[in-house]
């Protein structure tokens, strides 16, 4: 088959029986397997644009915040109580219900020590697991799945193209909404009976028809109130569904987390956001419930940077270092935050504006690799997160063997 046909033939393929909004990478279809209903799942949802950890998962114990953060640490509620001095933002309730089932960890003053401000940078170093922007060009996530060995685990993003986080030897899988129209009956027969002296594309249709969407699940999310979180949480309802069918590893993603200007407002960008973050992890956690899928599922919620402690003139922050980051799931140890506190005064601060990372993230990571997926310590040290040997394991989980 030319290349142009195959290319034509894939386009097709991937359309059918994912259709009306779905989306299916052939090629990835026809190499990935189905992991075993056992094994332990793994979650990675990517905050662009980076995330305030201080409005997030305020501090209200801290001497220093209220001085610190001026009007932003005024939430308009009461700040729901963590342990210590800690507290989440009171638009996230439902993940504060997980925490007090003992099914969220919270990590503060997280980060890529030495990193830098810009978006490219940090975006880049936290996808790729490198201690330098650009050091590497596949993703730390992608290199785990194809560590597994000659059955790499099942990966999807939910995305138009395959994030650099999860880039790597081995093939994924993506999915992601789309408004093309339903095929008829016929054409997926007319198909089947084309493809099916190809075993590559034979294999892709039939698993893009076993993965159809489910039906009443909303043709077309944008049209949907609340757009943006009507298609997040549709986006998390479809990953639970492959992480039930098959898949091991999912990645998700969240956008807007650039706050500027008009952080504290009630409306704004950041607090529709923080609703939009509750739901899609509550409808995650619900989806993996069937079967005690989520009894075996880790899901590391994280960004690229954390921002100012203090802020603007127009009542934002701008670009910092240190922030907070989620792990939660029915294998994680909750109910606790992990941190080492720097403090918020002006001489505690990074560079006298931002919050220090004490913790580098990239033990959360490595111990999720090693401790929840089972990949050798020494092989996540070598390939997967390169320089993270000596970093101290992080108390994440409850099977810490």
């Amino acid at each position: 088959m030319q290349r142009r046909h195959l290319l034509h033939a894939a386009t097709a393929a991937a359309s059918i029986g994912l259709a009306p909004w779905a989306r299916l990478d052939v090629a990835a279809a026809a190499a990935a397997g189905v992991a075993d209903a056992a094994a332990p799942r793994l979650v990675v949802v990517l905050l662009r644009g980076g995330m305030d950890g201080l409005t997030a998962v305020p501090v209200p114990g801290d001497p220093a915040f209220a001085d610190a953060r001026g009007m932003l640490a005024d939430f308009g509620a009461a700040p729901l109580p963590l342990a210590g001095p800690f507290a989440l933002h009171p638009l996230l309730p439902r993940l504060h219900a997980l925490y007090q089932q003992q099914e969220l960890l919270v990590l503060h003053a997280v980060g890529w020590p030495g990193q830098e401000r810009s978006h490219f940078d940090a975006q880049q170093v936290l996808e790729s697991g490198g201690s330098r922007p650009h050091q590497l060009d596949t993703g730390w996530l992608g290199r785990a799945v194809a560590a597994a060995g000659a059955r790499p685990m099942p990966a999807v993003a939910l995305d138009t193209a395959v994030p650099l986080l999860l880039r790597g030897p081995a093939a994924v899988d993506t999915w992601a909404p789309s408004i093309l129209p339903e095929p008829g009956a016929d054409l997926v027969a007319r198909l089947a009976l084309l493809y099916e002296a190809d075993p590559a594309l034979a294999q892709a249709l039939a698993r893009a028809r076993a993965l159809r969407a489910e039906p009443g699940m909303a043709a077309n999310p944008a049209a949907d109130p609340g757009a943006q979180r009507g298609q997040a949480v549709l986006l998390a309802r479809k990953a639970a569904e492959f992480l039930q069918r098959g898949s091991q590893v999912a990645v998700l993603e969240l956008g807007g987390w650039d706050s500027h200007a008009g952080q504290a407002l009630p409306q704004g960008a950041l607090s529709n956001n923080l609703r939009t973050l509750d739901a899609l992890l509550a409808t995650l956690r619900d989806g993996l419930l069937p079967g005690g899928t989520w009894g075996r599922s880790a899901v590391l919620v994280a960004t690229e940077f954390g921002r100012t402690v203090a802020p603007n003139g127009t009542g934002g922050t701008d670009h910092g270092n240190g922030g907070a980051a989620f792990v939660l799931g029915g294998a994680v140890r909750g109910g606790r935050v992990l941190a080492d506190w720097p403090g918020l005064a002006p001489k505690d601060r990074f560079e006298g504006r931002d919050l220090r990372v004490t913790t580098d993230l990239r033990s959360a990571i490595r111990t999720l690799l090693v401790q929840h997926l089972r990949l050798p310590q020494p092989l996540v040290d070598r390939d997967v997160l390169p320089g993270s040997g000596g970093l101290a394991r992080a108390d994440l989980l409850h099977d810490a063997g």
